[in-house]
């Protein structure tokens, strides 16, 4: 976000996050130092309601909020209810809805309800493998959120472009070239992330970002798009061996 132009502070505000213990308030005397950055004002949800503890829960936040994106790592089973559902969905025509809380019995939905409470409108993808949801007939493809999109694809990056360090402008590079290759996109039943299958190429492309990254902000020497493709290509490992005679 503060790549696009947004400071940090205007950033932070986006977020909203929710703990065992409801939303993060200033006025809280249980917050760490990383959670208080993100702790809203008391003043600014005096008016939302309150469970019998005193705290703001999700399904109040989410009423309160224009939220956009639901992101789940409670492990608390069910978290993510049908009202709370529906309730963000009427405000937003794609909500992205990720329970990643594994294993999957603490999952905080089940990806066939998610779609079924949107119509087919959520971005849904899971800590856990996950089958098709099916609605009338159609099959979402529900994609499992795993760093094998991004990691080993870093460390090829790097290799290939002879980085001294791996940066923050590199890491998001990686993220936004997986971005861009998402079925997604151009299909709104098919999965957030490419197929298992594709993954080799996958990683050509994110390394490639990843090192024209490293050479744009100085951390690698320089090399052409074209110089820094073939040095990821002839770096990328091939399960091949040596037949026994």
């Amino acid at each position: 976000m503060v790549a696009e132009g947004l400071s940090d502070a205007e950033a932070r505000r986006r977020f909203w996050i929710v703990d065992v213990n409801g939303l993060l308030v200033d006025a809280r005397t249980d917050l760490t130092p990383e959670q208080r950055v993100y702790a809203r004002s008391a003043d600014e949800v005096a008016g939302f309601p309150r469970t019998h503890r005193g705290a703001v829960g999700l399904a109040d936040v989410i009423h309160g909020i224009e939220a956009t994106a639901l992101i789940g790592l409670s492990t608390a089973a069910g978290a993510f209810t049908e009202a709370i559902v529906r309730d963000m969905a009427g405000k937003t025509p794609r909500p992205v809805i990720f329970p990643l809380s594994n294993p999957t019995a603490r999952a905080e939905a089940r990806p066939e309800d998610l779609i079924r409470w949107t119509d087919g409108r959520a971005l849904v993808a899971t800590g856990s493998p996950c089958p098709p949801a099916v609605l009338g007939g159609r099959a979402w493809i529900i994609s499992q959120c795993n760093n094998v999109f991004i990691f080993p694809a870093v460390g090829l990056g790097v290799a290939a472009a002879g980085a001294r360090r791996v940066s923050d402008g590199m890491l998001l590079a990686a993220a936004r070239r997986l971005a861009e290759l998402s079925p997604a996109l151009t299909d709104s039943a098919a999965s957030l992330l490419p197929p298992l299958g594709e993954l080799r190429s996958v990683a050509v492309e994110v390394a490639c970002a990843v090192a024209e990254a490293a050479v744009r902000e100085g951390l690698a020497p320089a090399a052409s798009a074209g110089e820094l493709r073939t040095g990821v290509v002839a770096r990328q490992w091939f399960p091949a061996y040596d037949e026994k005679p």
